[in-house]
Order: C-alpha cells, then sequence, then structure tokens
C-alpha cells in the first residue's frame, strides 16, 4: 500500500514544482557556461526490425522474402538428403536434428519443454504454404562423423526454405550445424502459436576460423552443469573453440590420473570441485556434439601456487638473504625434476584432449623470486645469462614447448613468451591480452610481421563490467586494424571473449556473458562492413530474448518485453 500511496502523491504534485529541481540544475550549469548531455545510458536505442531479421550472427548473405510459411509440429521432419554423405547414424547430426526439433516447436533444446518462440512484430502474418521437410545434404570426401572439429574445419553452409522441401547443403557435418542453428533462428510464431518461417536463402561462412571464449575455472570453481549450459549458448552464438583456463594459482580443479595429489590438495574441495576424467570427457563430447574445440590451458612457470601444494618440489623456493623464507615463486625451472614431471603431466593431458593445440600460457612471470634463489643464481653463471632472467624464463619455456612438440601437440601461448625472445614453431599461435588499444595493435603487428599466428582477446574482457549498453565497444572493434600487409592479416586466426573469475561463479557467470559474448561473436563471424550499431541492436534484443527462451540466462540490453 505504500507504493501505491506514494506513486498517487507523484500524481497529484503540480507539475511545475516537480521540474523545479531539473531548472535549479540548468540554471546552474547555463551560468557556468556548461552544455547538458545526456548520457549515454540515458538514450533509448533506436526501434524498429532489422531487415536481416533476427539472425545472430548475421550470414554473410541473407535474401528473405514476405512469404510466410508454416511449420506443423506433427508433419515438419528433419532428414539426411539421400545423397548427403552423412547418413543416419551420425551421431552430431542426428543429435542435432533432435535438438533442433525441440527447439524449433518448443523454444528449448529440452523434450516437453513449454517455453515459446519469440512473435514476429506484425500480427497479420497468414502463411501462404508449409515447410514440410528440411533435407541436410554434406558433401564431403570425407566423412567427419567421428572426427572432431579442427582450426581448419570447414564451417560454410548454404540454407534454402521454401514451400514443400528446403535444403541445406554444407561441405562438412560442422557446416551443417551451423545451418541448423540459422535454420531455428529464422522460426517464430503467430498469434495462434503457429510456427511460421520466410522463405529465405542464405550462403554463410565464418570471417575468422577461431571464435573462442576462455572462461577460468580455477578463481571460482564452476559447476559441470554451468560450463555445458555454456556449451550451448556458444552454439546458439556460433563460437566454436572452449578455451579451458582450468587451473591456476588459487586452486588445481583438474583431477589428474598421473599425479592425483594436484587436486587432492591443490583443489578447493577434493571431492566437490573437481573435474574428473569423466567429467572432462562429458565436457569435450558435449563440445564436439556442437561443433565447438575444447582447448585447456596449463599455464606455467608462473600462476602455479596451487600445483606446489601437491608437488613440493615443482616450485621454487625464495630466499631472504642466505636462508629460506618459507614462500615459493614460479615452477623450478633448473631441476631435472620438474620436467620429468612435466613430461608426464603433458602426456596425460595431450591424451585427454584430442584437440591439436593446448595453451601452454607463459604469462605474468615474477622473477624477484628467481633472483633471491641461490641454485637459480649459479645455474645462470653456468648457463651465460648475466641478470637477463627473461632468458632463464625462455629456456624453461623451450622446454616445455619441446615437451609438448615431442606429443604432436601444437601450442598457444600469451604474447610475452613472444615478447621474451623465445624460439618458437612456425605454428605457434601466439595469444595477445594485454588491452591498452595502441599497445596490441602494435603487438598484433609485430607478432605477423614474424609469421606467427596470432589470436586477439585484448578489447574483449568480458569480465570488466560498466554500466549501460558496453556491448557496443566490444562490437566495435575491428580485429585486423593495425598497421600491416594483407599477408600478415591473414595471420589473425580469429580471437576470443575472456571471461576471467575474481567475481565470476556459477551464480553470475550466465547474465555476465551474454549478451555481451554475442558481440564478440558476430565480430568474428560476419562480414568486415557489418558495423551497424542501430541494426545489430534490433537483432541482438531478439536474440537475446531467444537465448532466453532457450533457458540461457542472458542479461537485458535495455529497457523491453520478451514475449515469449
Amino acid at each position: 500500500m505504500a507504493a501505491c500511496t506514494a506513486a498517487a502523491a507523484v500524481r497529484t504534485t503540480p507539475l511545475p514544482l516537480l521540474l523545479l529541481p531539473l531548472l535549479l540544475l540548468l540554471l546552474v550549469h547555463a551560468a557556468a557556461g556548461e552544455t547538458m548531455v545526456a548520457e549515454d545510458w540515458l538514450e533509448k536505442p533506436p526501434r524498429g526490425d532489422s531487415p536481416f531479421g533476427s539472425v545472430w550472427p548475421r550470414p554473410q548473405v541473407l535474401r528473405s522474402s514476405a512469404i510466410a510459411l508454416q511449420l506443423s509440429h506433427e508433419r515438419f521432419r528433419l532428414e539426411h538428403d539421400p545423397a548427403s554423405s552423412a547418413q543416419v547414424g551420425c551421431q552430431v547430426l542426428d543429435d542435432a536434428f533432435r535438438r533442433y526439433y525441440n527447439i524449433i516447436f518448443s523454444g528449448s533444446p529440452y523434450p516437453g519443454a513449454s517455453s515459446k518462440l519469440h512473435r514476429k512484430p506484425t500480427t497479420k502474418t497468414r502463411a501462404v504454404g508449409e515447410v514440410s521437410l528440411l533435407s541436410v545434404l554434406v558433401q564431403s570426401s570425407h566423412n567427419d562423423c567421428n572426427d572432431f572439429p579442427g582450426l581448419n574445419s570447414n564451417e560454410s553452409y548454404e540454407l534454402s526454405v521454401q514451400a514443400g522441401e528446403s535444403l541445406l547443403q554444407a561441405p562438412s557435418v560442422w557446416g551443417a550445424l551451423r545451418g541448423l542453428e540459422t535454420f531455428s533462428q529464422l522460426a517464430y510464431r503467430d498469434d495462434n502459436d503457429g510456427i511460421l518461417m520466410n522463405k529465405t536463402e542464405v550462403v554463410d561462412f565464418p570471417r575468422f576460423r577461431h571464435r573462442g571464449l576462455l572462461l577460468d575455472t580455477s578463481r571460482h570453481y564452476l559447476p559441470l552443469i554451468v560450463i555445458l549450459e555454456t556449451l550451448d549458448a556458444m552454439a546458439y552464438n556460433k563460437l566454436n573453440v572452449f578455451h579451458w583456463h582450468i587451473v591456476d594459482d588459487q586452486s588445481f580443479p583438474y583431477q589428474s590420473q598421473t599425479f592425483p595429489e594436484l587436486s587432492e590438495k591443490g583443489a578447493y574441495n577434493p571431492s566437490r570441485a573437481i573435474y574428473t576424467e569423466t567429467d572432462v570427457g562429458a565436457v569435450i563430447w558435449y563440445a564436439r556434439e556442437r561443433g565447438i574445440r575444447v582447448i585447456p590451458e596449463f599455464d606455467t612457470p608462473g600462476h602455479t601456487q596451487s600445483w606446489g601444494k601437491g608437488e613440493p618440489n615443482l616450485l621454487t623456493p625464495c630466499y631472504n638473504g642466505k636462508e629460506p623464507s618459507g614462500l615459493f615463486g614460479p615452477v623450478h625451472p633448473v631441476t631435472n625434476s620438474t620436467y620429468d614431471f612435466m613430461k608426464k603431466l603433458f602426456n596425460e593431458i595431450s591424451n585427454a584432449f584430442p584437440d591439436h593445440y593446448i595453451h601452454l600460457g607463459g604469462d605474468e612471470v615474477s622473477f624477484s623470486c628467481w633472483q633471491s634463489n641461490p641454485d637459480i643464481t649459479s645455474f645462470m653463471e653456468k648457463m651465460s645469462f648475466g641478470k637477463d632472467y627473461k632468458k632463464l624464463e625462455s629456456y624453461y619455456i623451450q622446454q616445455i614447448l619441446d615437451i609438448v612438440a615431442s606429443y604432436k601437440k601444437g601450442y598457444m601461448v600469451w604474447q610475452e613468451v613472444f615478447d621474451n625472445g623465445v624460439k618458437l614453431k612456425p605454428d605457434t599461435v601466439v595469444h595477445v591480452w594485454k588491452f591498452m588499444a595502441e599497445h596490441y595493435k602494435q603487438e598484433m603487428a609485430d607478432v605477423t610481421a614474424a609469421g606467427f599466428s596470432t589470436l586477439l582477446s585484448a578489447p574483449w574482457y568480458i569480465n570488466s563490467i560498466a554500466y549501460g549498453q558496453d556491448w557496443t565497444k566490444y562490437y566495435a572493434v575491428e580485429p585486423l586494424d593495425f598497421h600491416g600487409t594483407d599477408k600478415q592479416k591473414e595471420l589473425v586466426v580469429g580471437g576470443e571473449a575472456c571471461l576471467w573469475g575474481e567475481y565470476v561463479d556459477g551464480t553470475n557467470l550466465t547474465p555476465r556473458l551474454w549478451p555481451r559474448a554475442s558481440a564478440v561473436a558476430e565480430r568474428l563471424w560476419s562480414d568486415k562492413s557489418v558495423t551497424d550499431v542501430n541494426d545489430a541492436y534490433s537483432r541482438l534484443a531478439k536474440h537475446r530474448c531467444r537465448m532466453v527462451q532457450r533457458g540461457i540466462a542472458a542479461q537485458p540490453l535495455f529497457v523491453g518485453f520478451c514475449d515469449i
């Protein structure tokens, strides 16, 4: 009652009295010679529908007519084309057919869900035909149904939606998955809850091969269900790499079969805050069925305090003068036991994670503990390193790179490894993260000039939040906006949005991430010319509602209503 009474009081207050504070504020600013400018977050975004509907990310080519076609829950079928190289038994597509059938008719990937698809703004749409079948034709000389997606997987597809039989063509099952996502996004419902789809032609492919998302599961343990839900959302946004920053200083939740004491002593809880072999396999398999690669990161020699709890001789003892201080620094780089340990651990990791790449970190290494340790000082003299501890870091990382290469794996590293002059294999991917704009642009130029492939994350740290529509700053980034030749820019394989975990756990991860990471997803998929923020707002607002319908608790872009 108090709220109602207060509202009534406001309505009966004379208008001039309500305006008095604002008038006084205007007079103060006018007297100071200032001009009042509305804050960005007070400006209402433009309304209206995008000519590209609500598909996110925007396809390379999309032509849609006003002709609406019906889809019947009882009659519509998703099937393998008789000429397809993928047939019944191709689990990736068989499962995708079931998943997207549920999404199209309930708005959710789960059978029996009661949520509905979004309504199209007009309520006068009438179907003039029916889509009875989507035939999926994979045209590949190699049956990739049993493969894992990789950096060079072909994700292109063509989609023709028309009355009767519609056709989705792709050169791989991974392209077919992307086409199914687009097909599902074209569906909407009328006022009678009928499912409609306009006659549409799509030709589509990603601009960049690597479109990733980093999650940090060390600073806060993320329950398995949260990771799987994030993989669903990634598929809805056509992201294709889950960068799993699985361990760090704070905790070691990866349950190693070779060194079980690492998680027994390094995890927050050795039984409830770990990722078992089964958990890791579930994440990899769930991701694969959505065309997503899983790249683990085991960052050394820094960021390893949790490692030392289960492997006591791994870290460097720090000294205070001639006596140990009781503190420990980065991985000890000069003992044989360190490299014996790393060989065994990375052998296990190489077998556990099927992707060609492992992220080896290499960032933010403090040299103070190394400088205090007498054994390391002696080693530096023996190696003629002088006082240059970057040479010692390079020595260590070179050993790790050689170990990983011996297991036929490629590697990704943070930019400091390149900056410090480590000798890298030609296929190394250098990950640029330091986020001052001019710095990262120069870094991109330097890395590509040296002939290395690179990933960009510097402007896409999603854990950094601000009031208002900060997604627009992620959307405005152009990954190739640095000085370099066309050949250099071809070395940019893509980028990643990063969600570091200092202030994020399973309770707030999803709304913190989506739809802000969606802005990065479109930047990495769509053509360079797709930069209209007004058009993006229209589509992203609908896409956000679509994610909510599908069970993803994506936060709002601005005021509005999801008609679900």
